[in-house]
């Protein structure tokens, strides 16, 4: 287990629907890190944007993007995550993929689609909340519009960091800052969220506000609004642990059963 844990957070543009070109991209920024980090987070649909036709990007879980991502992560030795189109048994998902730098993956496929844009006409939805162990850290991986469901983020399994990987525009960004800070609060973790910024294909505006909180929902990244950039955070389990044994919050949470 290690005490600290750094993560790389890339708030970026992305190329519409051109995962050649997103791969290059993501690739310039991956490569100009030049501190070791353990974790490295990339958007929503980082190969395409927030794309209704999945069928024009989807990938297959062999398919370039996989290889990219396993050869990324063996070379930076961090684990990358975030989401993409995949193609499945006649499917279409929105899946976060976890990749170590053993080439180990874990998946992710975003259990609340939004119906607002039509994400549930053309995606099948998740069905299982899951949490990855990366050197002694449990990590809880959610997409977008699962922000807005606390009940399925509810730390029930004594996870240590939540991560939200999104498209969110700008139009709605109060409510991305106001609940990212509110699911670090509530489940005692650290959280961190990750958003685009730039123009979309359907000139959907986004304006980044990733950020990361420690369990207090104190504010631990520098990133400013519409900014391209990475920032780079430092997690520390002691504050887990001071926290969660000082205050007990966790303990005292409510019983309930969650029907899928």
């Amino acid at each position: 287990m290690t005490k600290e844990l750094k993560v790389a957070i890339l708030q970026t543009e992305l190329v519409w629907e051109n995962p050649e070109a997103n791969r290059g991209l993501l690739s310039d920024k991956i490569d100009a890190i030049v501190t070791n980090v353990d974790l490295i987070v990339l958007p929503e649909m980082f190969t395409s944007g927030f794309t209704m036709n999945p069928a024009s990007v989807a990938e297959t879980m062999e398919g370039e993007t996989i290889i990219w991502l396993k050869q990324t992560a063996k070379i930076k030795q961090a684990v990358i995550m975030g989401s993409l189109v995949i193609t499945e048994q006649g499917n279409f998902y929105n899946r976060m993929v976890c990749v170590e730098p053993s080439g180990a993956i874990t998946t992710y496929d975003k259990r609340h689609t939004f119906t607002l844009a039509g994400e549930h006409k053309v995606y099948t939805a998740g069905t299982e909340k899951v949490i990855f162990n990366y050197k002694g850290w449990k990590i809880c991986p959610l997409v977008c519009y699962d922000l807005r469901f606390p009940v399925w983020a509810r730390n029930t399994e004594e996870y240590d960091l939540l991560i939200y990987v999104a498209n969110w525009p700008k139009v709605r960004i109060k409510a991305w800052d106001a609940l990212l800070e509110a699911r670090a609060i509530e489940n005692m973790t650290y959280c961190i969220g990750v958003n685009r910024v730039g123009l979309d294909g359907n000139n959907h505006e986004y304006s980044g506000h990733s950020v990361a909180y420690d369990v207090l929902g104190n504010r631990l990244d520098n990133l400013t609004e519409n900014q391209d950039a990475t920032a780079i955070v430092v997690l520390e389990k002691e504050v887990i642990t001071k926290y969660r044994e000082k205050l007990n919050f966790l303990n005292d949470r409510d019983d309930f059963s969650l029907k899928v």
